[in-house]
């Protein structure tokens, strides 16, 4: 009788094991998933208002490891960024920033570079970007919206 005893507790034990284990290799594949959740929107506008660098510059600067999303505006001479950066180095905001903005000087040599970890500043390119999507922006509006910004960056410095 006792042999029966042990051999169930054995198997509720072993049992309870592979639940446990199953479980959490759920929770890190759906982790893993919202991770890969990091796709970037390429603007495509007409021909006088080219977003040709800020898309480049997206595709570059998306590709590092502790960014989590990008959103960037070009006028003819300045690029504005806006990067999200993962929880986890969160703690290093300001070297990841001046690692992105060198990157991005080094790759366009041109262009006066400007680069924000600023939830606002993301939130104001995100709707420059839609506007630029849909064709709803003229490039004198571009230039007074992308100023604004600019000037919200250099409060938030």
């Amino acid at each position: 009788m006792k042999g029966k005893i042990r051999r169930l507790n054995h198997f509720l034990f072993l049992a309870m094991i592979i639940v446990y284990i199953s479980g959490c290799t759920g929770q890190q594949n759906q982790s893993a998933n919202d991770n890969n959740d990091t796709a970037i929107v390429k603007v495509h506008t007409s021909k006088p208002i080219d977003q040709t660098v800020a898309n480049q510059a997206k595709e570059k600067i998306i590709k590092e490891e502790e960014v989590s999303a990008v959103k960037a505006v070009n006028t003819d001479k300045e690029l504005l960024m806006a990067i999200k950066v993962d929880q986890f180095h969160r703690f290093q905001l300001k070297k990841i920033k001046k690692n992105v903005k060198t990157d991005v000087e080094k790759a366009y040599p041109d262009y006066k570079v400007l680069v924000s970890t600023d939830q606002k500043i993301y939130w104001e390119l995100e709707q420059l970007e839609e506007k630029l999507q849909k064709d709803k922006t003229k490039k004198k509006t571009l230039k007074k919206e992308f100023n604004n910004i600019k000037n919200l960056m250099k409060e938030k410095a």
